[in-house]
């Protein structure tokens, strides 16, 4: 008798198979594909930027203008924080298939947003840099605060990709959308360091 043949003893429990692993690596899949396209369309539309509109022709290192570009970029933040409130009032209310466009919607403004704002950094740094500008120009200062909110930001758009991710596999209802709400509130949290961005913009002007 081969120990094939012998009876199983009832008191061993066969292994379990991880029935979820396989979807988990699927969403994990989908999430870099998710970020890795939304970041790389981002970077090659200010790439574009860059050729079609050109530098700011005032840029010096002790004064700073306001560059066009940046009202644009508040405007789609102002979008962005807008989407992702709708989308949180339609998953509480079971409206699925709005939720994820609501969740989608956000996702292209910050996408678009992080395009505007790498195109608005490369537009007001100064043609000529020296030790003397980098210690005592106001623009190195501004271009740090808006490099650091960018950076932030870039967090804030891959949690979005995430929870965006989660919605398509259903993973949001009424009952649970901490995920939504989190991502939620830390776009408005970044939305307020941008003002706050903008008023030192504004004294410096």
């Amino acid at each position: 008798m081969s120990r094939h043949d012998l009876p199983l003893d009832p008191r061993i429990s066969a292994p379990v198979i991880e029935r979820h692993a396989e979807l988990r690596s699927q969403l994990a899949v989908r999430f870099v594909g998710l970020t890795f396209g939304i970041l790389s369309v981002a970077f090659a539309l200010a790439g574009g930027m860059t050729q079609l509109f050109g530098r700011n022709p005032d840029a010096s290192p002790w004064t700073m203008v306001f560059h066009p570009a940046f009202a644009v970029s508040s405007a789609l933040l102002v979008l962005g924080s807008y989407s992702l409130s709708k989308s949180l009032v339609a998953v509480k209310q079971e409206r699925q298939s709005e939720f994820r466009r609501w969740l989608m919607g956000g996702l292209w403004a910050g996408g678009l947003f992080t395009a505007v704002q790498c195109y608005a950094l490369w537009a007001i740094s100064p043609f000529e840099r020296n030790a003397t500008a980098t210690s005592l120009g106001v623009r190195p200062f501004i271009l740090l605060l808006c490099t650091l909110h960018a950076l932030h930001f870039l967090v804030a758009i891959m949690s979005l990709s995430y929870v965006t991710v989660q919605a398509c596999a259903d993973k949001y209802d009424h009952e649970y959308h901490w995920g939504v709400t989190v991502c939620s509130c830390l776009w408005h949290f970044l939305g307020v360091v941008w003002i706050g961005v903008l008023l030192v913009i504004a004294i410096a002007l």
